[in-house]
């Protein structure tokens, strides 16, 4: 299968600060950094500009190396990547990379395309060839591999611009970054193989988003998680006009994807699935609830677990989420197994306490969680807490509005109020940094 999907050498893979990149100089970029690539066989890509991240993984699949995605670079996580391919190297372009491996800079100066002493010719890569392990968080702390082939990678990202409803090549914007699974299917895979054109930088604060949205020519696309977009809402940055935006990695209320349709003048498709699984379904957030499923791909319950088989997956995989089948090609989430609360015989969840915490006028960030091992209080029932980024609300009345809206059983003990929760770079709440709030710091508990 082909390594990208521009046809012609004038053909723009992706924008820098508003100056185009054509695929004449990206494959000359990938031929070069393939050439000088260290002999080690597996390597951890950290560049963060994305376009260096592409040219980093394309070079890695030309020179038949492997890329490892792990969702962090903390010294552990490294250290069993290191225990599981010995010869692993880091691809850096940052001056000040810390990572404890043996590490390669990106080159700064790029190659024109004069320099390459290829033909035009868009290489072929054997489908069955293993491009990348991407890593999940294990039970005992060690990260656990996924491996992923180019074939099936390709077949994924393919489905998912058929089911996005991309008929046209689009410029894609991203805030997420291109390590995480979504961020690599979404905002670098998608505009590779649709004839897409990435965007190389990987903006933060609304304005940075919305200058660099502008600058990129249409029809294009936001890539963005809940937690990003509702920020960028909340904002008072002018937004324009987009053709597409994709959201994952969270749920999304249909309050807040109406509200982002409206401002953007564009459908908002949300984007369900796991790092074990890539991509798997989606749906127009604002007025379905129903998950439309990949092509080929088929769910089936077996023995109370949601199980997904076919089309691009690697192997037949159990989801981590009840779900509920309505048609052979269509499904209704109802939440994470691991999220499912039970307390003095009621029955709720993480995901919808979250969502009522939020729907709170006043809040702009909050989370439940469990405590930890001991979520028990002193008469012996479960509990669970809640942190809420709230200025203007007392904890006092975030607990009034709470009793208006969920079983009083389900209140947070303790409820942290909080100046930003520990959201990581996609946006997700790690379970570790939950947890951390009940030891730190905190403007005030409840």
């Amino acid at each position: 299968m082909p390594l990208f999907s521009h046809p012609v050498p004038e053909a723009v893979v992706a924008y820098r600060a508003g100056v185009a990149i054509p695929a004449a100089q990206f494959l000359a970029d990938v031929e070069r950094l393939a050439a000088a690539l260290p002999p080690g066989g597996h390597v951890i890509n950290v560049c963060a500009d994305r376009y260096r991240f592409l040219v980093g993984f394309a070079a890695s699949v030309r020179a038949g190396k492997v890329s490892l995605l792990p969702p962090t670079h903390t010294p552990e996580v490294v250290r069993h990547l290191a225990a599981f391919a010995p010869d692993v190297f880091c691809l850096t372009d940052a001056h000040d990379c810390d990572i404890d491996l043996p590490r390669m800079r990106y080159p700064d100066s790029a190659a024109g395309p004069e320099s390459s002493s290829h033909p035009w010719r868009v290489p072929e890569i054997a489908a069955d060839s293993v491009v990348a392990y991407v890593f999940t968080s294990g039970s005992t702390g060690a990260p656990v591999p996924h491996r992923k082939t180019w074939g099936r990678l390709v077949r994924c990202v393919l489905d998912g611009a058929e089911r996005l409803g991309l008929e046209r090549a689009h410029a894609v914007l991203a805030t997420v970054p291109p390590q995480h699974m979504y961020g690599f299917e979404s905002s670098v895979l998608l505009p590779l193989l649709s004839g897409g054109r990435l965007c190389a930088e990987h903006p933060f604060y609304p304005a940075d988003i919305c200058a660099l949205l502008e600058s990129i020519p249409r029809p294009r696309a936001l890539v963005t998680t809940p937690i990003h977009l509702r920020a960028l809402l909340a904002s008072q940055t002018q937004i324009p006009r987009a053709d597409l935006i994709v959201s994952a990695t969270a749920p999304l209320t249909q309050e807040l994807a109406r509200e982002a349709e409206a401002r953007f003048q564009a459908q908002l498709r949300e984007i369900y699935g796991s790092t074990e699984t890539g991509q798997l379904a989606t749906r127009r957030t604002a007025g379905e609830l129903d998950w439309r499923l990949w092509p080929h791909v088929r769910l089936a319950l077996e023995d109370g677990r949601a199980w997904v088989r076919g089309g691009h997956l690697e192997q037949p995989t159990a989801l981590c989420d009840e779900v509920e089948p309505t048609d052979a090609e269509h499904f209704r989430l109802q939440g994470r197994l691991a999220d499912l609360v039970n307390i003095a015989g009621k029955r709720s969840s993480l995901a919808y306490l979250t969502h009522q915490i939020n729907s709170i006028e006043g809040v702009l960030d909050a989370a439940f969680f469990f405590p930890g091992e001991s979520t028990a209080d002193d008469l012996g029932i479960t509990r669970v807490a809640a942190a809420v980024v709230a200025p203007t609300l007392d904890a006092a009345r975030i607990l009034e509005e709470l009793r208006l809206r969920i079983d009083p059983v389900f209140l947070p003990r303790p409820l942290l109020k909080l100046e930003r929760l520990p959201r990581n770079s996609t946006g997700k709440l790690p379970r570790e940094a939950l947890q951390a709030l009940l030891t730190g710091p905190h403007r005030r508990r409840a």
